[in-house]
């Protein structure tokens, strides 16, 4: 792999083709053993290629802004497998969305309900509305990455359900179509998605007193995957959670079943590559320092968020000598790191380093900050065509 990209210049996003292809369809056998339907989340990567896997593989898409709504419509997929969520949808995009007729507005609260109402009227265009309920689960992931307990700027409170149903019952532009629900990100338990299911089945139990009987159920997405150990999961475990979801959840008649899922589709895929430019020797602790910043992978920096960081250029010297690093890049920050004291083998300016499960939230959260410019992205099949036609 070293010499497919020794004439690339560094830092670049490396896509594995063929990995995103598996992985998407592990996902979608998976999903399909119950009549799931997948929406893939934009917002975790919306490069060319990885929109056109999504729709090779049957998918529809989650957006979160009416950018993605656009990029999505334009992308090829079916406004009929569009949902679009968000606290602070504008008019404008609320128009723009409704004029396409996609499957679902989320909507997060009784103001933003009231304004699509509005808008549907003066288009005189029926508007499909999931009420995204916050269902008070805690995810036990990051605090900036739960969305499902009661502090969250997320969702309409579960006392306000039947109002909200009202509201839309007593406007004939607004279509009640089911129920949203969405507990956070990066969740590498099953035990919030079981709890997620009971409170679901509970909601479900008394609007069913009331005969009211959601069309829909979204559960949003969070599935995590193995950010330590990249290698020992490259594909996440789709078999056990949506078997999960259906021993937990009960399904009601003609009822479907729907997810945004995002990492967990492409988070493995990518890896951030990087050269180093200075190894600098400091009184107690030495910098590996690199050529990629937050600028191109900002998760560390905000988050605190861990990523396997290997130096491939090691994998050729017969050396198994390990050093310590704190791992940073050039960004004129102190928040700009990787990683504190992390062990390497013997590290060496020009060295290529991988930083791994880079494919979601890595490149599209990318910024100019210092005036830096964007990292490309590489995908794999590309270059070993290139290298085949340079024999």
């Amino acid at each position: 792999m070293k010499n497919l990209f020794q004439n690339i210049a560094t830092p670049f996003y490396y896509y594995d083709m063929d990995l995103m292809q598996r992985t998407f369809y592990n996902a979608i056998s998976e999903a399909e053993k119950y009549n799931y339907q997948i929406h893939y989340a934009l917002k975790a990567n919306t490069n060319e290629r990885v929109l056109q896997t999504a729709l090779e593989y049957g998918f529809g898409a989650d957006c979160v802004s009416g950018n993605e709504v656009i990029k999505a419509v334009e992308s090829g997929f079916n406004p009929k497998k569009i949902v679009f969520a968000g606290v602070g949808k504008t008019d404008e995009e609320i128009e723009y969305a409704l004029q396409k007729n996609i499957f679902s507005f989320n909507v997060e609260s009784l103001e933003e309900l009231e304004v699509i109402g509005e808008i549907a009227k003066k288009n005189q265009i029926i508007a499909n509305i999931a009420l995204r309920i916050n269902p008070g689960v805690d995810a036990h992931t990051h605090k900036y990455l739960t969305t499902g307990i009661v502090e969250n700027k997320f969702g309409i409170d579960r006392s306000d359900i039947l109002k909200s149903i009202k509201i839309i019952f007593n406007n004939k532009f607004l279509n009640f179509n089911g129920l949203h629900f969405h507990i956070g990100s990066q969740i590498t338990s099953l035990e919030p998605f079981i709890e997620l299911c009971k409170i679901v089945n509970e909601i479900q139990d008394e609007l069913n007193l009331k005969n009211i009987f959601p069309e829909n159920i979204n559960l949003g997405g969070g599935f995590g995957i193995n950010y330590e150990n990249p290698d020992k999961e490259l594909i996440p475990d789709f078999k056990t959670f949506f078997s999960t979801i259906n021993k937990f959840l009960k399904i009601r008649n003609n009822q479907k079943i729907h997810f945004e899922l995002g990492r967990s589709l492409v988070a493995q895929s990518g890896t951030l590559v990087s050269k180093v430019l200075y190894v600098k020797k400091g009184q107690q602790k030495d910098f590996v320092i690199l050529d990629a910043g937050m600028t191109d992978l900002i998760r560390p920096a905000l988050y605190g968020s861990v990523h396997k960081i290997e130096n491939y250029s090691s994998q050729s010297r017969n050396t198994f000598a390990l050093a310590k690093y704190d791992v940073v890049g050039p960004v004129c920050e102190s928040s700009d790191r990787f990683a504190e004291q992390l062990r390497l083998p013997e590290t060496h300016r020009g060295d290529l380093i991988f930083i791994r499960s880079t494919g979601a939230y890595g490149q599209i959260m990318s910024s100019n900050y210092n005036l830096r410019k964007n990292a490309p992205a590489v995908y794999s099949d590309e270059l070993i065509q290139k290298s085949r036609l340079a024999v």
